[in-house]
C-alpha cells in the first residue's frame, strides 16, 4: 500500500511528465528516476505504517466486540435492552474497521 502525500504526488506526477518527454527524445535523466523511486519508497513506508495501525484498530474492536458479546449474555433480565445495543454498535465498529483494512490492502 503506498500512501503519497498531496505534494508527493504532484512532485511525482511532474517528474514522470518529464521523463516521458525525456524518453520520447531518447535521453532519459536518471536523477528523474531516482527521485521518483525515492517518492514511491517514502510513500511505501507510510503506507506500511497506515497498515499496521489500522490492523491494530481492528484487532482492538474485536476485543471490544467480545466484550460486549460477553456482557450481553451476562446482563440480567433488566439491562439486556441496553447491552444489546452496546453489542450492536460494537459490531458496527468492526465493520467499519474491517471494510477500512480490506479497501487499504487492496490499493
Amino acid at each position: 500500500m503506498h500512501s503519497y502525500t498531496k505534494a508527493e504526488s504532484r512532485q511525482r506526477s511532474k517528474l514522470f511528465r518529464q521523463g516521458f518527454r525525456q524518453a520520447l527524445a531518447d535521453c532519459v535523466d536518471p536523477d528523474i528516476r531516482r527521485k521518483i523511486e525515492r517518492i514511491d519508497e517514502a510513500a511505501a513506508a507510510r503506507g506500511a505504517q497506515e497498515l499496521a495501525a489500522l490492523h491494530k484498530v481492528q484487532a482492538d474492536v474485536r476485543q471490544d466486540l467480545a466484550t460486549a458479546k460477553a456482557a450481553e449474555r451476562t446482563a440480567p433480565r433488566a439491562d439486556k435492552p441496553a447491552a444489546r445495543e452496546a453489542r450492536k454498535a460494537a459490531e458496527q465498529r468492526v465493520r467499519l474497521a474491517e471494510r477500512a483494512v480490506h479497501k487499504a490492502e487492496q490499493s
